[in-house]
């Protein structure tokens, strides 16, 4: 994918993975890219560890695995940074 293409992806998985998780972030449109993109990225790769398939463009199942990967990454910065 195009730069351009990754940026669009990132912010539509950061976007969907802020209104699933029930305490969203607050990083606004680049917190959400950021973290669409980066969660894209853990998700290919575990999804190509263990399912083998991966991130390969705009379709449901890299969007599926990109969420996942977003949402497993706010998860554990939240258990990282969690100070009680």
């Amino acid at each position: 994918m195009t730069i351009l293409a990754w940026l669009l992806f990132g912010l539509i998985v950061g976007v969907v993975a802020n209104l699933l998780d029930p305490h969203p972030t607050q990083g606004g449109m680049l917190g959400a890219i950021i973290l669409g993109i980066v969660g894209a990225l853990v998700g290919g790769f575990l999804g190509n560890l263990v399912l083998g398939t991966g991130v390969t463009g705009f379709n449901i199942t890299s969007l599926s695995l990109a969420v996942l990967g977003s949402l497993l990454l706010l998860f554990i910065s939240r258990a990282i940074m969690k100070t009680d």
